[in-house]
């Protein structure tokens, strides 16, 4: 097992190590000068050169490279054309907030999920089936910026039941959670009604219920436990990809996270922001991945067995 995550680690470090090439790739690849990009056409000679030693782009490609990861191995980002600050301080500004949405969308995506799979699994092939079923495929066809408008539109402006959008509160994270959470929870749904429809099918669920097994033990304990990989793997994903940003919902929402600091830099043509908030993703991408495997062996005790054999 140890070898297993020793693997997965050493997986991650190159993942990374590819993220970095494409982040510092970022710079180089625009066409055209980019330091001219980056402060616009009325920037002075003096201004340009200023930046480009700055930024060290008066050197060769491999030794910027070189330049770059050390800055960033000690946790030196750079500096925000825009706001003149350390992008590592803005970023960790940002970035509680977006971890408080992100795990707020993804508890209610789980539990909307879940609930529906199983029921649609229970019911299988009767109007509540067809129903749930319906709602999850419009759930995963909705555009979340529409849905963003239409939930302001009804619970901020005609209701006023929420804030509208700009604020940190829980007042504010109702809206753009519950947003995410509906969004995310028809991928979910989906995935647990058709592997609770596999599973119930089987043997073992059959003797259990001739045993005079409870609906509720059999459904919880022998079936969901079985169908729980898939939905972990795209929890997972959907968790690491909202930490990254929930980039629409937060515009939408005003949300001050991560997504909202990415468009303002891409407006501003902010590149060390861009470079630090690509590597963020990329980071948290990796960690949760690696803590997902980890779960897999509380979850199914079988996948310990084989890492086990992988780390052979």
């Amino acid at each position: 097992m140890k070898q297993y995550l020793l693997n997965r680690m050493l997986s991650g470090v190159i993942v990374l190590l590819g993220i970095s090439i494409f982040s510092f790739a970022l710079v180089h690849f625009i066409p055209g000068d980019p330091v001219r990009i980056m402060l616009g056409e009325k920037a002075t000679k003096a201004q340009v050169e200023q930046l480009r030693e700055q930024m060290g782009l008066n050197h060769p490609l491999p030794q910027q490279y070189l330049t770059y990861m050390e800055k960033v191995i000690q946790g030196d980002f750079g500096t925000s054309l825009q706001t003149e600050r350390p992008v590592i301080a803005e970023i960790l500004e940002r970035f509680p907030a977006t971890a408080k949405l992100a795990f707020a969308g993804i508890g209610i995506a789980v539990v909307i999920g879940l609930t529906m799979g199983i029921i649609a699994a229970k019911y299988k092939n009767t109007l509540l089936d067809f129903m749930l079923m319906a709602a999850a495929s419009i759930g995963l066809s909705l555009p979340s910026f529409w849905l963003g408008l239409i939930v302001i539109m009804l619970f901020s402006v005609q209701l006023g039941w929420f804030p509208i959008a700009g604020g940190t509160g829980w007042k504010d994270l109702v809206l753009p959670a519950c947003t995410l959470g509906v969004l995310s929870s028809a991928m979910i749904s989906r995935l647990t009604r058709s592997g609770m429809v596999e599973v119930l099918s089987h043997d073992y669920i059959r003797t259990a219920r001739a045993k005079g097994l409870r609906e509720t033990i059999i459904l919880f304990r022998h079936a969901l436990c079985n169908v729980m990989i898939p939905v972990v793997t795209v929890v997972g994903l959907q968790i690491a990809t909202l930490l990254g940003g929930a980039v629409i919902i937060e515009q939408v929402f005003n949300w001050p996270g991560i997504g909202t600091l990415a468009i303002r830099a891409i407006s501003a043509r902010d590149f060390p922001m861009i470079q630090g908030i690509v590597l963020l993703m990329g980071f948290v991408y990796v960690v949760v991945n690696m803590m997902v495997d980890l779960l897999y062996g509380l979850i199914d005790p079988r996948v310990d067995l084989i890492a086990e054999k992988e780390g052979r």
